[in-house]
C-alpha cells in the first residue's frame, strides 16, 4: 500500500531539475512549466516529505543536506517509472493471434527465414505461428485467399501483393545428369537454346513463371517448354527423366540433391531474390505488420546478410 505521504513523479521531476539547474526560472523552463508551478510542485512535496529540500532567496538558490540526501533516491525513483512505463509500452505493443506463414521450395530452411521467426517470436511471444509449406501452382493463390497471411516467396509476385527483399542469390540451371553440359562447372545462357524448360500449371501468374525459365531469352529467341509441374518434387523427377530443364535458386544444390540431376551456374543469367510477401490490402493488419517490423530488424542487424 502506497503512504499517504508518498509523492508524485512530477513533484520528483521538478526537485531534479531544480537541483541540476539551481536556477527557478530555468529549471521551470526545461519542465515547460511556469515558476510559479514550479514552485507549488516542490512545495508540496516538501510538505509531503517533511523535509526542507530548497533554501530559497531571490537570488540564490541552494539544495540543503536533507535535499542531498535524498537526491539519488528521487532519481531512482524517476528512473524507475521510466522503466516501468517503457516495460507496460512494450507489452501493450505485444501483439497476439495467429500468423500462418506459407513458404515455397526451401524457403523455411534459409537462414533469413529463421533469424526472421526468431526475431518475431523474441518481440511477440503471444503471437501464435505456423508454416505451410506450398506448391510452385498455387502459392501466389493461397496469399490472395487469405489461406496464408504472409510468404516467403521468390520474386516477380503479380499485381497486389508487396515484398520485402531478403536476400539474392544466383540462380542455376538444373539438368538431367546425362546432358553433355551436366558435368560443366558453368554454361552460358545461350548454349541452353533450344532445350526444354518445365512449365508451371495455372493459376500460378505468368510474370513470374517466364522471370523463372528465362523467358524471352536475351536474344530474343523463343523458350520452348514441356511438362507441367505443379510442385519442386515433380519438377525434379521431370528433370531427372530427361523430359525438360529449369532455372532455380543456387541454393538448390544443398536443398535438392536428386538422383539424375544436376546443378551447373550460369554466370550471364540474372540473380533471383528472396523476400517476404503479403497482400497489399493486409499490410497494416497487427500481425503482418509485426512480422515486416521484425524482418526489418533482422535485415538492420545483419545487411551484409542480403
Amino acid at each position: 500500500m502506497v503512504s499517504r505521504c508518498a509523492p508524485s513523479v512530477q513533484q520528483l521531476e521538478s526537485f531534479l531539475a531544480l537541483a541540476e539547474e539551481l536556477h527557478f526560472g530555468r529549471a521551470a523552463a526545461r519542465l515547460f512549466v511556469t515558476q510559479p508551478a514550479l514552485s507549488r510542485q516542490l512545495q508540496a512535496l516538501e510538505e509531503r516529505l517533511d523535509v526542507l529540500l530548497v533554501q530559497r532567496s531571490r537570488r540564490h538558490v541552494e539544495i540543503t543536506a536533507a535535499g542531498e540526501a535524498l537526491l539519488p533516491k528521487a532519481r531512482a525513483v524517476v528512473e524507475a517509472m521510466a522503466g516501468l512505463c517503457r516495460a507496460a509500452g512494450a507489452h501493450a505493443r505485444q501483439v497476439d493471434g495467429r500468423l500462418v506463414i506459407g513458404s515455397i521450395g526451401a524457403e523455411a530452411a534459409m537462414p533469413y527465414t529463421r533469424a526472421i521467426l526468431d526475431e518475431l517470436h523474441t518481440r511477440h511471444p503471444r503471437l501464435r505461428t505456423s508454416v505451410r509449406g506450398l506448391d510452385l501452382a498455387t502459392h501466389f493463390d493461397a496469399l490472395e485467399r487469405g489461406e496464408v497471411d504472409v510468404m516467403f516467396l521468390r520474386p516477380p509476385v503479380p499485381a497486389g501483393i508487396e515484398t520485402l527483399p531478403l536476400a539474392s542469390e544466383p540462380r542455376v540451371a538444373c539438368l538431367p545428369a546425362d546432358d553433355p553440359l551436366a558435368g560443366r562447372d558453368e554454361v552460358r545462357l545461350a548454349e541452353l537454346a533450344g532445350r526444354t524448360v518445365v512449365d508451371i500449371p495455372p493459376p500460378c501468374p505468368r510474370v513470374w513463371w517466364r522471370f523463372w525459365a528465362a523467358d524471352p531469352r536475351p536474344d530474343g529467341s523463343v523458350v520452348r517448354y514441356g511438362p507441367m509441374v505443379p510442385d519442386m518434387e515433380a519438377l525434379l523427377l521431370a528433370v531427372s527423366r530427361g523430359e525438360a530443364m529449369a532455372f532455380l535458386p543456387a541454393a538448390a544444390r544443398h536443398f535438392f540433391p536428386r538422383p539424375g540431376v544436376g546443378y551447373v551456374a550460369v554466370p550471364d543469367l540474372p540473380p533471383g531474390t528472396a523476400a517476404l510477401a503479403w497482400a497489399a490490402r493486409n499490410r497494416a493488419l497487427p500481425t503482418i505488420a509485426a512480422i515486416r517490423q521484425a524482418a526489418a530488424a533482422v535485415l538492420r542487424q545483419a545487411p551484409a546478410a542480403r
